[in-house]
């Protein structure tokens, strides 16, 4: 499958989360991004070097001009299951605005046509680096990488966009 392009309407997918009360929960991505503008961002993996030294806190320390330029949330999806996903979270104190969701069986990750086989790295498949500017369910911006890169998917990418 293709990956998803500018101009496609995101799937609709259920992924995970722990809410504010630190209760797990299954919420649907139109209900996070119907009628708003968000970033939806993926990493290969929870913990690992560029995601948890780069990917992640550049999200996070854009993420109030990000913000200010009229983005209304700000989503991560990896491909990791919802317990990893809420340790990882806390090692972000700072963050206010990033959502952290799980998609363990990387079902929504293969709707995107963004999958990556990581398995002779011991990590089964995982998720191509990226980041979709989203408006309304429409993608407006698609910054894909290839392989292990980290070029054009960073927070200060999107910022450049908007």
């Amino acid at each position: 499958m293709a990956p998803i392009a500018v101009g496609e309407k995101i799937p609709d997918g259920t992924l995970a989360h722990f809410d504010a009360e630190d209760k797990l929960q299954q919420v649907s991505v139109h209900s996070l991004a119907a009628g708003k503008k968000v970033i939806l961002f993926g990493v290969p993996g929870a913990f690992t070097p560029t995601c948890s030294m780069q990917h992640v806190p550049g999200f996070i320390q854009n993420a109030e001009e990000l913000k200010s330029k009229g983005i209304d949330e700000i989503l991560l999806i990896s491909v990791n299951d919802p317990f990893v996903m809420k340790a990882w979270a806390k090692t972000y104190p700072e963050n206010n605005h990033v959502k952290f969701l799980a998609d363990g069986s990387a079902t929504y990750t293969h709707a995107l046509g963004l999958e990556l086989d990581l398995s002779e790295k011991g990590l089964g498949t995982r998720s191509r680096r990226f980041a979709l500017l989203v408006d309304n369910l429409e993608v407006k911006l698609a910054n894909i990488e290839e392989g292990g890169a980290f070029t054009v998917s960073g927070a200060e990418e999107i910022l450049k966009a908007l």
